[in-house]
């Protein structure tokens, strides 16, 4: 709030601009604005409401425990990247079970495959990468969802 005047004597504040002040915070809180400015007859006026960033910020989902994502190594309990017949992850993109929506899955839980036989695809920077499979045997667990995301190293498949 500043007055500009002429004289020091007129630089007293007086009960019109107090009750100019109290109509601008109701104003404030009838119309959900954080601040507003007049100027009349040489005063000039601003009353403004103190806002917190954090309140209007939204919250980070994981923040929430709720809506940590339990992974499916974690929920089996012993980390599959070290079994045997894992097939890992040689990059990160997206990995997907079939060649396209709606199509056969490359593999299914229960699946004899043969050596270099496509297992599934990983997108990544808009190319199809096929997955060979590194060994023949049986498919006994696939750890990825259709759609999902996976990182380099990460365990796809295990097969014995």
């Amino acid at each position: 709030m500043a007055r500009q005047p002429d004289d020091k004597a007129a630089a007293k504040f007086s009960s019109e601009d107090s009750a100019l002040v109290r109509e601008l915070a109701l104003l404030l809180d009838e119309t959900s604005l954080s601040e507003i400015e007049i100027e009349r007859a040489g005063l000039r006026l601003r009353v403004a409401r103190n806002i917190s960033v954090a309140a209007t910020m939204p919250m980070p989902m994981a923040a929430t425990p709720a809506a940590l994502p339990v992974a499916p190594a974690a929920a089996a309990g012993p980390d599959l990247s070290k079994h045997p017949g894992a097939v890992s992850s040689p990059m990160v993109g997206t990995a997907y079970w079939a060649p396209e929506p709606g199509a056969k899955p490359f593999i299914e839980v229960g699946a004899k495959v043969s050596v270099g036989q496509t297992l599934l695809i990983i997108e990544a920077m808009k190319t199809m990468n096929q997955i060979p499979s590194p060994r023949a045997g049986t498919v006994t667990q696939i750890l990825v969802e259709d759609g999902q995301p996976v990182e380099y190293g990460e365990p796809l498949v295990i097969i014995e």
